[in-house]
């Protein structure tokens, strides 16, 4: 992969260091924006954080779909006792059907 940009910036005592505003314009940060440090075998990639975003789910979800497409025949139906567990964790939860959906949804 070819570098496009490269900075370098020094780490403090406590740990801390300036994004560059070269990066922080990368990203499309500023005061107050947020970056996701994602360490992989790879090396470590910084990348802004949008709220919504939860890099733990967004992987799971990834593994699953590429597993749901390899093996499509594990998809079953959802047993009794585990469909009665859900209804127990969830009894407390609010449902408004009629409630508008926040941000995008794909069906």
């Amino acid at each position: 992969m070819a570098i496009s940009l490269e900075e370098i910036s020094t780490i403090t005592a406590k740990g801390q260091t300036t994004i560059p505003k070269a990066v922080r314009q990368a990203l499309g940060v500023d005061y107050g924006g947020r970056i996701a440090f994602r360490v992989s075998d790879a090396g470590v990639t910084v990348c802004r954080a949008d709220i919504d975003e939860d890099p733990a789910i967004d992987s799971f979800l990834s593994f699953l779909a590429a597993d749901l497409k390899r093996h499509p025949e594990a998809v079953k139906a959802l047993g009794p006792e585990l469909a009665a567990r859900i209804t127990s964790l969830t009894a407390h939860v609010p449902v408004d059907l009629d409630e508008a959906i926040d941000g995008d949804v794909d069906l």
